[in-house]
This record gives C-alpha cells, sequence and structure tokens, in this order.
C-alpha cells in the first residue's frame, strides 16, 4: 500500500503473542485491513508534506493487541495528519445527519462519530478528512455483531487511533498462578514486575492504607485475603507480587504460588460470578478452576474505597460467599465442575 501510495511508512507490531479465537479473529480480519490500508493511503502525510510540518519523513503505523480487564483491545494507530473535527461538523450538517444548531453544542467526541454512519463517505470526504469515513460504517457493524465497539481518537497534526474493544470469548494467555485463602487464582504473567518474601511485621500503615517498604521504594498493598489478626501472626510470611498496570504499581498479597503455566480463558457471565474484580476462568488439567483476576478492576476498586476500607475491600468482594466450593473442585459434582 505505502508503495502504490509513494510514501515511506513503517508498520509497528507489538501484542504479537496475544491469542484470540478464531472466531474472532476471522470476523476482524477485513475491518483491520481496512483500517490498515486507510491509515496508509490517507493518514500518512507525504515524505515532503511531512518534513515541511517538521516530522520524520518515514510515517509509522501501529497495530497493537492487549487483554484488558474481560476483554481484548485490538489498536491501530498513525502519526498522520489526524481527523479535521470541523470539516466532519460541515459534511455532517450538509448531509442531515446534524443541523447548523445542533453542531457547535457537539463535542469533539459526538462529531468523530459521524464517521461511522452509512454513506458519510464520499469521493470528496475522501480528500477532506483523510479517507478516514470511507467503510468505516462496515466495521462497526462488523463488530456490533461480535458484540464488540469500535471508538476513534485524533488529534490534528499529530495522528488517529481507532480501538477496537472485543469480548473474551477465548483467549489463551501465560499466566501466574497463585493461592489465596486455599482459592486458586492467576494473573497475566507479563503484568508482574517480580516477586518477594515479607511478613506482616513489615507491613506498615500510611494514612490507613497498608504499604510495603521494598528497596527504598514504598509499595502500596492489595490484599485479597483477610487481615490476620493475633501478635503470632507479626512473622507470618507471605509473598508480594509486584504488579504493574498501566502507570500504577502496586503490591498483591498472595499466600502460595502455584506455578506459570498457559491457561485457556473462557469469560463468565453475572450469574456466575457477580464481581468484576474476576474476568474469566479456565480449568485445569485435574480438573481444578483457576480464576482470573481483573486488575484494572481491583486498581479502580482501590481508588475509590475509603482508607479505612481499603485493606478488605477486595477480600469481601471475593470471600464474602460462605460456600462450600472451598472444597476442592475434584471432589464436587460434575455440574459444579463444568
Amino acid at each position: 500500500m505505502a508503495r502504490q501510495c509513494g510514501k515511506d511508512v513503517q508498520l509497528v507490531l507489538s501484542g504479537k503473542e496475544t491469542d484470540l479465537d478464531k472466531s474472532i479473529l476471522d470476523g476482524i480480519a477485513e475491518p483491520l485491513t481496512h483500517m490498515v490500508r486507510n491509515a496508509v493511503s490517507h493518514g500518512i502525510e507525504p515524505a515532503e508534506e511531512r518534513q515541511k510540518l517538521g516530522k520524520a519523513a518515514q510515517g509509522i503505523v501501529k497495530l497493537d493487541a492487549y487483554h484488558q480487564g474481560n476483554q481484548v483491545i485490538v489498536e491501530v494507530s498513525d502519526d498522520g495528519r489526524g481527523i479535521d473535527a470541523a470539516k466532519v461538523r460541515a459534511k455532517a450538517i450538509t448531509m442531515g445527519l446534524a443541523t447548523a444548531e445542533e453542531a457547535p453544542r457537539m463535542s469533539e467526541t459526538e462529531m468523530l462519530d459521524f464517521i461511522f454512519k452509512p454513506g458519510f463517505s464520499t469521493a470528496e470526504q475522501v480528500t477532506e478528512i483523510s479517507g478516514r469515513g470511507v467503510g468505516m460504517d462496515v466495521v462497526q457493524s462488523v463488530l456490533h455483531r461480535m458484540k464488540g465497539t469500535v471508538s476513534v481518537e485524533t488529534r490534528a497534526g499529530q495522528g488517529t487511533t481507532f480501538r477496537l474493544k472485543l469480548p473474551l470469548t477465548l483467549a489463551i494467555i501465560k499466566a501466574l498462578m497463585f493461592q489465596v485463602e486455599q482459592r486458586l487464582y492467576a494473573i497475566p504473567l507479563n503484568a508482574v514486575a517480580e516477586i518477594s518474601r515479607a511478613t506482616e511485621g513489615e507491613v506498615h500503615q500510611v494514612d490507613n492504607y497498608e504499604v510495603l517498604q521494598l528497596r527504598n521504594q514504598t509499595l502500596p498493598l492489595v490484599r485479597l485475603g483477610y487481615v490476620p489478626q493475633g501478635p503470632e501472626t507479626h512473622n507470618k510470611k507471605f509473598f508480594v507480587m509486584v504488579i504493574n498496570v498501566g502507570e500504577k504499581k502496586f503490591g498483591l498479597i498472595v499466600d502460595s504460588l502455584a506455578g506459570e503455566e498457559e491457561l485457556v480463558i473462557k469469560a463468565l457471565d453475572d450469574q456466575v460470578v457477580a464481581t468484576e474484580l474476576v474476568s474469566g476462568a479456565s480449568i485445569l488439567g485435574d480438573g481444578r478452576v483457576v480464576l482470573i483476576l481483573n486488575l484494572n478492576s481491583i486498581v479502580e476498586r482501590m481508588s475509590r474505597s475509603r482508607p479505612d476500607q481499603a485493606g478488605t475491600v477486595v477480600a469481601g468482594l471475593l470471600f464474602s460467599r460462605p460456600e462450600p466450593a472451598r472444597q476442592d473442585a475434584s471432589t464436587q459434582s460434575p455440574e459444579v465442575q463444568a
């Protein structure tokens, strides 16, 4: 595509280890191809124009994929000219999608949503807004059929990012498994920066939040189990997994580690797990069920909780129900295991 357009474009791929259900891959193949072609042919400026704007002559198109909670995010972005929201607004008025009175009151996000309207793009529009609207209604309809969404972010002169959010119907991740309160959990291995040992006596309270001093760094803690009580717990040891979620870093307190494994994740509906802290589950070879934690939701839940609740808010959601399910999955009935 770059050769056909006479442009110098570098394709940068990341998240290549992100596995998806084949049905989803087949469904998004055509929309992804369409968005990459649009980014190259209409988003990236010619080398001469880029140099006049102070940019590198070579344009960059990025394709990224990663897990986020119970979804898979696929992003197509470029460092091109971006979408001119004012021109989109003018075209929307011309096509009768918005009145001249309504359009000025609409936000930029609302304006950009017009590029997903059927028939919004014309041959003239390819020139005016970088061809971004061409066929985007088809992309959106494909995502809706898969119960996903597509959104767009743009900055004039800096580039555009299309973000596809897809349901986690079935995926495979490299996970680190661990036990808390005799239950088995897992988190994506790439979120774990390091693992350390500590004792309850090393945990300090700062503004009623639990923290740990780790190599001259104060690390906020998230406790999945309940706080042990009694003076004899002062020397009780536990594992601390240092987790990176975006720009945030925190320590996850767990009782024991169960090893690394590639897990096939199946999303769970609200009738099975009534908390957003769990994004999916997997069944191990020996029949045990392991729950996959949603690290983003844990961070959000902790940031919203009051300091005096911080130590137990996650534990309360994960362990609030007295249940016979604390027994090993191998001793449960076939219906429970299923």
